[in-house]
């Protein structure tokens, strides 16, 4: 009898411990009714016609607020909400590419203090979808991907053989910076390079790069370039880089190669023009 009644009280002390095991949260898991913290958005937004006839046009983000002036809705889906080039964005009304527009939104100040400590491409990450719920709000802007065939550049390894520098394989870490005629990479791949190409020089490339090097290693990437349309032909410094075809080619060993490839393209679903300011 002993020996049953002690085998009874070791079930029931493990179904005990097995019940107070299963109610505890795990390390670093939310309870149930834990809200989740939602993304950010644009606490205040104006957009208001602009019908000025002048062909300038700018935006500008700084302090978390930013500003648009004489811009049309399809550049602001292509540079700021979608990252994308004109050429990948189909559907939608005449107008989207015609009328212009002001506009200025203001971040929450925590969410604007956050931004400054971000690089370009995690700052990129964090706004887009804060344009995109701003035009979403503003205009009734809805959309979808889809696939076509379309013009591509293939990234290959130029005549001379690649003059990228290997990644040091003790170093930690990896990034992107770049701005209108400059980009510095560390530790990244031939994949990530070309998708930065893609994203970062929509205005001189205007297509989809894919890598096609078969270079399969991470590499340290410096490269400097003259955007296309910075000033006219003879009015350049003399020690100006050259443009980005050519500066891929003399200082990468790479090559852009033009050819046609599915893209993923952005297709108008819906769009309305602003009501109120």
């Amino acid at each position: 009898m002993d020996c049953l009644r002690m085998k009874r009280m070791a079930i029931a002390a493990l179904t005990l411990l097995v019940f107070v095991v299963s109610c505890r949260r795990m390390p670093g898991q939310a309870p149930a009714n834990t809200p989740v913290a939602a993304s950010p958005t644009f606490a205040v937004t104006t957009v208001k016609p602009n019908t000025t006839g002048s062909q300038d046009a700018s935006t500008e983000m700084s302090g978390g607020i930013f500003t648009a002036t004489n811009v049309t809705l399809k550049r602001m889906i292509a540079s700021r909400a979608y990252g994308i080039s004109d050429a990948r964005i189909f559907g939608g009304p005449k107008w989207m590419g015609s009328a212009k527009f002001d506009m200025q939104a203001k971040m929450e100040s925590a969410d604007a203090q956050r931004v400054k400590t971000l690089d370009r491409a995690h700052r990129r990450a964090m706004q887009q979808p804060m344009f995109q719920q701003m035009l979403a709000d503003r205009f009734k802007l809805a959309v979808h991907w889809e696939t076509r065939e379309m013009p591509v550049y293939e990234l290959v390894v130029g005549k001379k053989g690649s003059l990228l520098t290997p990644a040091n394989p003790t170093e930690g870490g990896s990034g992107i910076d770049s701005d209108d005629n400059s980009l510095v990479a560390t530790n990244v791949t031939l994949d990530e390079l070309a998708q930065t190409l893609t994203q970062e020089l929509q205005r001189d490339l205007g297509r989809v790069v894919v890598d096609k090097t078969g270079l399969s290693g991470r590499y340290d990437v410096k490269l400097k370039w003259t955007p296309e349309d910075d000033g006219t032909p003879g009015q350049q410094a003399a020690d100006a880089p050259p443009t980005i075809l050519t500066a891929i080619q003399e200082q990468l060993g790479l090559k852009l190669e033009p050819s046609k490839g599915p893209v993923k393209v952005l297709v108008i679903d819906h769009v309305e023009m602003p009501k109120g300011n």
